[in-house]
């Protein structure tokens, strides 16, 4: 049976210097660290500046623009840098749902974190972590499916009925260079309480 130290000392003979085998280690290592650092950033919640890339897109995709987002149509998305185009869907907490309503129908505090009407809210019912992902049209109004807890996206994401104990969490936007992006952080804690 050989050993690492044999397989060494035939390294010389095979034309493979012992710094080459160690430099092959040492490439090993920063790919492991760049991969670990990669996901730790596609994990962070949204930055200002980010973007947002449609939940069914790559990461080739093109940026969600304001056109793209039509009255009364929600779309899941995916905040992402736009520098190192990571895009952090790493935690499912990141995920959110950009909607346009009219602007002259929301609140003030509402209006003043949209861009050009459209606004952002987590997708994660704070009641047990469901995706919020109904949209009852002809109230305006965004439910959740697991236990029916109905949020108001036109004043701050307030509770309008079932057993959600707070608003949704809002994402505040602003409009860059023609891009819909992250103004500032989440405007709560994202995610639920299990009592």
């Amino acid at each position: 049976m050989h050993t690492r130290r044999d397989a060494i000392a035939l390294l010389p003979a095979a034309g493979v210097g012992t710094a080459t085998l160690l430099g092959c280690h040492c490439f090993v290592g920063q790919a492991r660290a760049q991969a670990a650092s990669q996901a730790q950033a596609a994990s962070e919640r949204a930055r200002a500046g980010d973007v947002f890339l449609s939940v069914n897109g790559g990461p080739d995709a093109a940026p969600i623009e304001p056109k793209d987002i039509q009255p009364g149509a929600p779309i899941m998305a995916w905040p992402m840098d736009p520098v190192g185009r990571i895009v952090r869907n790493g935690s499912r907490l990141n995920k959110v749902l950009l909607l346009r309503l009219d602007p002259s129908g929301l609140s003030a505090e509402t209006r003043d974190r949209a861009a050009d009407g459209i606004v952002a809210y987590t997708v994660i019912c704070p009641h047990t972590g469901c995706d919020v992902t109904g949209w009852i049209a002809d109230q305006a109004i965004l439910e959740c499916p697991c236990h029916s807890s109905l949020y108001n996206p036109r004043d701050g994401g307030a509770v309008l009925g079932g057993p959600a104990p707070r608003p949704l969490p809002a994402l505040p936007l602003k409009l860059l260079e023609g891009r819909i992006t992250v103004a500032r952080p989440f405007t709560s804690r994202v995610g639920f309480t299990q009592g």
